[in-house]
């Protein structure tokens, strides 16, 4: 469109810059709710445990290879406005509840695909934006009541609600084994507040390490330092640590300003080298004098230093993170000094062991074995860099959907059950609504059967027959039925143990229609083009008129 526009009278006014694109009314709804499908059909292929997995290959060739939604869209270097929304749908959902990123793009491609029937049938979108919220409300109300209450201590169940959230990804085999240590890293972190559980996943460090198999993941109660031992005269175990936690750096600091010694005699070096020796071994004695056995710092250790504390047979590690200094405090129960004089036997952390290991090439040291840690590491395992990084994407997934459970303590089957028993209620409730927003409601009801419509699909099962064979079991009030798709099949799926938090349910239905919403009610999108640089010879543009 040019950049002259013309008033009611026919009077030509230059309000946009030179080369800016627009599109409006019908044109702009239907290039942003193609753009949002075009994400949707992208991503629908890899919902469910029978979903295809991604190869995605950035600018500088790196390899990612996932059927997780949130890291799909954020590989992909999208473009288009509004598909750009349906990647911010996947990222918001994916920091809230860190599972069902794939069913919120699905749905939000899918309430768009129903509305532009709507729309051709010269139904308003903002009246079609009011039915979707109404519909949404009623959706998450109607939810609770398929929701049953969960323990944190029915640890069997919250194993089953890991094992689901990891059944998708390619850990699908060792779901199992991994959902065991998923639950006890999230039950070790759990904290009781005003008779509410909390989970801080901060307090759980992840760790990997390509070499051996997905199955020698491990739990460690304590933290792995991708650190080793500073000095080889150290011991390389100690048994029952006593740990001292310091922030500040073992070495005598510079000072700020730049300073001179004159110097007249080799004596006075030799005194000036036995002064700065004199206050590093003072240093060693305070830390000696409170009973530590290991120290943990966060910044450098002098080669004097660790002479001394190598004599002392005290095990130093030097260089630490201050967010591992944090955990490691929460762990042993120690608490972090900021300088050593202020050191005392009541700071110190304790471990069972504290032990430098070799993991594959590499040298880590092992702080385990405390007595009631709050902070833990989950060891990730695989037999290639592309396997733990997705191992790691499962886990985080796994970590989240217990997390999310234990904090709203209340789980729903998933294999499409909720989505067609909402559906069944919506449709019902549509008929005791006027007007077109009836017909919204209905569309949103269809919308959600998208979710078991693509589960169907991806288990190559007819998704037609599926969908009718499902329809007519919710109608006979058989709320838990929904798709089995490793037995390919309508089944009820409170049977086969597949469980997913209703938080994340009631995130993806929010997150759907809320981006749905704002691509619809859009009917003017104004693309200003990038003013390019005059060559040789050339005036350059005016930027303003």
């Amino acid at each position: 469109m040019s950049s002259i526009q013309a008033t009611s009278e026919g009077i030509p006014v230059i309000v946009l810059k030179e080369g800016s694109k627009q599109s409006r009314g019908r044109d702009a709804q239907k290039n942003n709710i193609n753009a949002a499908k075009i994400i949707a059909e992208i991503i629908a292929s890899s919902l469910g445990p029978r979903g295809m997995d991604k190869m995605l290959v950035d600018a500088i060739g790196d390899i990612t290879i996932t059927n997780d939604g949130a890291t799909i869209l954020k590989e992909i270097d999208v473009q288009h406005p509004a598909a750009k929304m349906m990647v911010e749908v996947a990222k918001a959902t994916d920091s809230e509840v860190g599972d069902g990123t794939t069913s919120a793009v699905v749905i939000a491609g899918a309430l768009l695909e129903k509305a532009e029937s709507l729309i051709d049938n010269d139904i308003h979108p903002v009246i079609i934006a009011e039915g979707y919220k109404k519909a949404s409300r009623m959706a998450i109300s109607l939810l609770s009541e398929i929701a049953k209450k969960i323990e944190p201590s029915d640890t069997a169940t919250l194993e089953k609600i890991a094992r689901t959230s990891m059944l998708t990804k390619l850990v699908a085999i060792e779901a199992a084994d991994l959902a065991k240590i998923v639950v006890d890293a999230v039950l070790a972190v759990m904290e009781q507040k005003d008779g509410i559980n909390r989970v801080s996943i901060a307090n759980i460090k992840i760790e990997k390490k390509s070499g051996g198999s997905i199955s020698d993941s491990q739990l460690i109660g304590g933290i792995v330092l991708d650190k080793e031992v500073v000095n080889d005269n150290m011991p390389k175990r100690v048994k029952n640590a006593k740990i001292a936690l310091i922030s500040a750096p073992l070495e005598i600091e510079k000072t700020e300003f730049d300073a001179k010694i004159n110097i007249n005699s080799p004596n006075q070096i030799k005194s000036f080298m036995e002064e700065e020796n004199q206050i590093l071994k003072e240093m060693v004695d305070k830390i000696k004098n409170t009973g530590a056995t290991v120290v943990l710092c966060q910044k450098g250790i002098d080669d004097i230093v660790q002479h001394y504390l190598a004599k002392a047979g005290i095990l130093a590690v030097r260089r630490i993170k201050e967010s591992d200094m944090i955990k490691l405090s929460k762990a042993t129960g120690g608490r972090v000094v900021g300088n050593v004089n202020d050191l005392t036997e009541r700071d110190l952390g304790i471990a069972q062991n504290v032990e430098e290991k070799q993991i594959e090439e590499d040298n880590w040291t092992y702080v385990e074995g405390c007595k009631n840690p709050k902070a833990v590491t989950f060891l990730i395992r695989g037999g290639s860099q592309r396997v733990v990084d997705e191992v790691d994407r499962a886990i985080h997934d796994a970590i989240m959907v217990v997390k999310d459970v234990i904090e709203r303590p209340y789980f729903v089957p998933g294999g499409g059950a909720p989505e067609e028993y909402i559906a069944t209620k919506l449709r019902g409730w549509a008929q005791s609504l006027s007007g077109r927003e009836q017909l919204a409601v209905e569309k949103f009801a269809e919308a959600l059967e998208s979710i078991p419509l693509a589960l169907a699909r991806n288990a190559g099962m007819n998704p037609i027959d599926a969908i009718t064979q499902l329809r007519s079991r919710h109608s006979a009030g058989e709320k838990y039925f929904g798709v089995d798709v490793v037995n390919g099949r309508i089944g009820d799926i409170e049977k086969i143990n597949v469980l997913e938090p209703i938080k994340v349910k009631e995130q993806v239905i929010k997150s759907a229609t809320e981006t749905a919403n704002m691509i619809l009610r859009i009917d003017n999108v104004v693309a200003v083009s990038r003013t390019s640089a005059p060559t040789a010879g050339q005036e350059p543009m005016p930027t303003s008129y």
